[in-house]
């Protein structure tokens, strides 16, 4: 499975740049480009499916906190049929019980998750744009280092 924890462990052996190869170096730029960028487009998608599956998810919490499921709906979903427990909420009170709605609070935690890994992908994939100037970069200090 294709994991923050494990896209940061390749990147931290992929970032490698062996300075004695560094045509090598170059050459691995467009594999590791393709390799992060595959990773970023499915990552992209998981993370759109799970953005929808909380606009489901949030409909259905409205749905339940308002009164407007069935007692099946309710058995079926596994969610307590009065969920003030015999309280009158006022509206606007309403909001600390979607925010404190563990079904909610980990929908949202998934999305974070997705899009932390999204953006740290983007990162890597910029970074390796840029790569063939890092080794340009030293191929000119080096150069320089050699009174060239």
């Amino acid at each position: 499975m294709l994991t923050l924890e494990n896209i940061l462990e390749e990147w931290q052996k992929d970032c490698q740049i062996d300075e004695n190869n560094l045509d090598v170096s170059s050459i691995e730029i467009a594999k590791l480009h393709a390799k992060y960028l595959e990773m970023l487009s499915i990552t992209k998608l998981k993370l759109k499916k799970t953005e929808l599956n909380q606009k489901i998810l949030l409909k259905e919490k409205w749905l339940y906190y308002n009164g407007k499921l069935t007692e099946d709906e309710l058995t079926e979903k596994g969610w307590e049929f009065d969920p003030f427990r015999g309280m009158k909420i006022m509206k606007g009170d309403m909001n600390r019980y979607y925010d404190s709605d563990i079904d909610i609070q980990q929908s949202e935690e998934k999305v974070i998750y997705f899009k932390t890994t999204v953006e740290t992908l983007a990162e890597i994939v910029d970074t390796l744009r840029w790569k063939h100037q890092t080794i340009s970069n030293i191929i000119k200090w080096k150069m320089f280092q050699a009174g060239g």
